[in-house]
């Protein structure tokens, strides 16, 4: 690639959130870094998209590094909208989502908001990467998590991605040097036993917090949560086209013209 690659940088937790700010530095040693996120956190957003209000996004200086920035109203999936079809003047090289705080693994793919910002780039035809680290403390330590970040980045721009792919990493929470390396995985077969916690406000009103168990059911020793429980980088390959292929050929079988 004969001129810096334009990378477009985007999350949920918000943009002064700890994680986006040390994924743009990392971010800045690769390209020409253009940065669009949420005003306020957006977490287990999913794929959600504003079509009922007004959005807005304004430019935004946070810190002296020369990327640009916007801010906005909407979702992670509402950003990268934007980005692409409003702010930027040629598509994105790569789009990277988050660094998040907190676990994107196995079933919480479903409801992340970083990975809905990687999924709809995908959808757009852009490579894209979301990041996660298993730590949900505001000052969480995102040192250990630099060097894959910038390695698995590049790699990406180097070698592109499948057609209707996108890549889902995850860091365990460790020190960069107890960190033994980098795995390609399967999602995890796994699932959040719910509960909620009711209360009643000061007017009487019944409200709810949602709480739960995570359960993993999979012994496998190639899912991404057996890397993370084992000091690896988890990465799998996340394909946005949810047909169960494998199920067309049963469900041929059934009597539905009858």
């Amino acid at each position: 690639m004969t001129e810096k690659p334009l990378i477009l940088v985007t999350n949920d937790d918000g943009i002064t959130a700890p994680g986006i700010r040390a994924l743009i530095k990392v971010m800045n040693t690769i390209g020409d870094v253009v940065v669009v996120a949420p005003d306020s956190p957006q977490s287990a957003m999913g794929h959600a998209i504003t079509i009922n209000s007004t959005l807005y996004c304004s430019p935004i200086t946070i810190d002296d590094n020369e990327q640009i920035e916007y801010t906005c109203s909407g979702t992670p999936a509402d950003c990268v909208k934007l980005a692409v079809n409003e702010i930027l003047n040629r598509p994105p090289d790569i789009c990277v989502s988050g660094i998040n705080h907190g676990s994107n693994s196995s079933i919480n793919v479903i409801y992340s908001g970083t990975m809905s910002a990687a999924v709809e780039a995908g959808i757009e035809g852009i490579p894209a990467i979301g990041f996660s680290l298993l730590d949900y403390n505001w000052e969480a330590d995102f040192e250990s998590t630099k060097s894959f970040v910038k390695t698995i980045t590049e790699n990406v721009l180097e070698n592109g991605l499948p057609n209707g792919v996108v890549l889902n990493v995850n860091f365990p929470k460790l020190k960069a040097d107890e960190i033994k390396g980098v795995k390609v995985c399967r999602q995890a077969r796994a699932h959040w036993v719910e509960e909620f916690d009711k209360r009643t406000n000061p007017q009487g009103r019944s409200y709810y917090w949602l709480t739960g168990q995570f359960v993993n059911e999979d012994h496998g020793e190639d899912t991404d949560e057996w890397a993370l429980a084992n000091g690896y980088v988890s990465v799998v390959p996340v394909q946005f086209d949810l047909t169960a292929h494998h199920a067309i050929q049963q469900l041929n079988t059934w009597k539905l013209n009858e």
